[in-house]
């Protein structure tokens, strides 16, 4: 049995847990074991937790509180003393553990807490309020002096026994727990060296979030309330001048002054607010919201013309709602009219501003709500961009674009996979294959779109036996997949692009290339992806007798076209739009097939979109990808 358990409260903390986790294994102090409890984390904490702690519990996030994690990790725990740490801190040295235990050679010593100090990327004013709260000398508590953090503590597991933690506070529970063992005559310790770096990188609405819990727990306790309200006003301002003093004296005043006030102002506005009304946080729900207040990093298109990486809210699942981290992100011309304000849907007042756009994703379950089948937890997965109600005559026909209610990915009503999380109905799910990487498996919607195209013509085109001569007039993505799919069905097929490059990419395969659009009367079979009126009114009228022509390039300028010749020989001209569930699964299992390698010659991170879209209306490249996921 270890001697001491560390017990590491946890929601999405990715970013520092594991930097964490290496320094406790660095620890001279080795008598130890690691408990992480995790509140419904979706980012990659629990995968970390899993390599280097050794248990890992996992509880409701709506059972939150910070005495109740502490409480179901310390009864899980083995040792003879439990260490509370914040999972966004790390230790100054190799000496903290060790540090922290040693007072507890005194059997009169209940509880010890160590020092906490800014990071390099504290706020200025953060970062001194831990200068004044965690100091360079020790010392022994003794009432009414009551004090104790549980972002850096040890605490007597046998005292722990007779008295949890209060699992009704907002906070503070660990002076709570300080108190009660203080008046019987037990000592809390306060040990600098035992120090660690405390990490906060809070935005301001979490400022104030953070001090309103603490004072609504103060007002609980009966630290603080209304009458209160007028010291804390004191004492923030107090501060507040002494942190221009400090800043002004090390020359950086300019650049920290508004940080300065912003982070006084808003620590102010969350105390007052607690102290005078805490209601928020006796409300389940509401508590559970106010806790897992979840952000993460998206492109949000405000307006026409201005698109940047925002901190964007994280929505809690609805019933038959999952969680999807984001691994790759297709861009598209859709994206880019989005952003110019062209696109028909901010044109016509189908959609609104702000958006974060996106249609083509892949990733991977990270969480569920309830109500969800036919997808688990860690599945990889593609997403459907269109899903309608299911019940109108649209939807039961399978055509989701028809229905009314219906929402689409990073256009209407459903933000997209310009962002680490998507959000979104599991029956839009569709999970990959065994073989199929979530590189690969990004193509899907697109490949999707093209095979119900094809599908379509192949049941109108006139059935001699054989292959058919097939041309695909444009091949930038969607043209490209098209000559793939049907080289791939053993047709004989002609590309036709006045781009060299993009003909290029058929080297070496039994795809034959062009750049004049002639000889269409040869062809029984033709596909039009150009979106431009003169190629196709060439496609209607050089088209041999009996032709069909699926048109995917969509939308045409104002044009008027004559289909008197076309209807005199027998040519049937089909349109298609979208996809369905059916053709994500024929998708899905034909990408392994096809030779696609040349749509993976572009992949940069999420944060370089601008250069991405430049670089798609360029067409430098074949197809672009977001590198979401970190």
């Amino acid at each position: 049995m270890p001697e001491t358990s560390i017990i590491i409260r946890t929601f999405n903390e990715e970013k520092y847990l594991e930097k964490l986790l290496e320094a406790v294994q660095g620890q001279a102090y080795r008598d130890y074991e690691v408990v992480v409890v995790d509140s419904g984390s979706f980012d990659r904490t629990r995968e970390i937790a899993q390599r280097h702690a050794q248990k890992l519990i996992r509880i409701k996030s709506e059972d939150f509180t910070y005495g109740y994690a502490l409480n179901v990790g310390i009864a899980a725990a083995e040792g003879q003393y439990a260490v509370a740490v914040s999972a966004h801190t790390l230790p100054l040295d190799k000496e903290w553990l060790g540090k922290l235990v040693q007072p507890f050679t005194d059997s009169k010593v209940a509880m010890v807490y160590g020092r906490q100090v800014g990071w390099e990327t504290s706020k200025f004013s953060d970062a001194q309020d831990l200068h004044r709260t965690f100091g360079p000398s020790p010392k022994v508590l003794r009432p009414p002096h009551y004090f104790a953090n549980n972002a850096n503590s040890a605490l007597r597991r046998m005292l722990w026994e007779e008295h949890p933690f209060d699992e009704a506070l907002a906070g503070l529970e660990d002076i709570e727990w300080a108190r009660h063992w203080m008046r019987k005559d037990y000592l809390v310790v306060y040990e600098p060296a035992a120090s660690l770096y405390h990490i906060h990188e809070d935005t301001w609405r979490q400022v104030r979030k953070r001090y309103y819990a603490e004072a609504v727990a103060a007002k609980s306790l009966g630290l603080g309330g209304p009458l209160t309200v007028p010291k804390a006003f004191a004492i923030e301002g107090e501060r507040m001048v002494v942190d221009l003093l400090k800043a002004t004296y090390q020359e950086r005043l300019p650049k920290k002054l508004p940080e300065i006030a912003m982070y006084r102002a808003n620590k102010l506005a969350g105390t007052v607010k607690g102290l005078v009304n805490g209601k928020v946080l006796k409300v389940p729900e509401y508590r559970e919201a106010f806790f897992f207040d979840a952000g993460a990093k998206g492109v949000v298109i405000s307006g026409p013309g201005h698109a940047q990486v925002e901190s964007i809210h994280v929505p809690r699942l609805k019933p038959g709602e999952v969680l999807i981290r984001v691994t790759y992100c297709g861009v598209t011309l859709g994206d880019i009219d989005l952003y110019e304000g062209k696109h028909q849907y901010i044109t016509d007042g189908t959609t609104s501003y702000p958006i974060v756009p996106g249609q083509e994703v892949s990733g991977t379950v990270v969480a569920m709500g309830v109500k969800v089948a036919g997808v688990s937890e860690g599945a990889h997965v593609v997403v459907m961009p269109v899903y309608g109600c299911g019940r109108c005559v649209g939807c039961r026909a399978g055509r989701q674009y028809m229905c009314a209610e219906r929402r689409e990915l990073g256009v209407l009503r459903w933000n997209g996979g310009y962002a680490e999380y998507v959000v979104g109905p599991s029956g839009a799910v569709h999970e990959l294959p065994p073989g199929l990487d979530s590189r690969r498996a990004v193509l899907a919607p697109a490949l999707a779109v093209v095979l119900k195209g094809l599908n379509r013509i192949a049941k109108v085109w006139v059935p001699t036996p054989g292959p058919k001569r097939c041309a695909v007039v444009g091949v930038g993505p969607l043209g490209h997949m098209a000559a793939r799919v049907l080289a791939h069905r053993g047709h004989e097929v002609t590309v036709f692009d006045q781009n060299a490059r993009r003909l290029g990419y058929f080297s070496g395969s039994n795809i034959s290339t062009s750049q004049n659009l002639e000889e269409l009367g040869r062809f029984e079979a033709l596909v039009e992806t150009t979106g431009d009126p003169v190629s196709l009114d060439r496609m209607l009228r050089e088209s041999p007798s009996g032709a069909a022509i699926l048109v995917l390039g969509v939308p045409y300028a104002h044009r008027r076209f004559t289909f008197q010749n076309e209807f005199a020989y027998d040519k049937t001209l089909v349109g298609s739009v979208g996809s369905g569930s059916g053709d994500i699964e024929e998708a899905l299992t034909l990408l392994s097939e096809l030779d696609l390698e040349r749509f993976f010659e572009h992949v940069v991170p999420l944060e370089s979109f601008s250069g991405a879209w430049n670089n798609v209306r360029s067409g430098e490249h074949l197809k672009t990808l977001l590198k979401v996921e970190r």
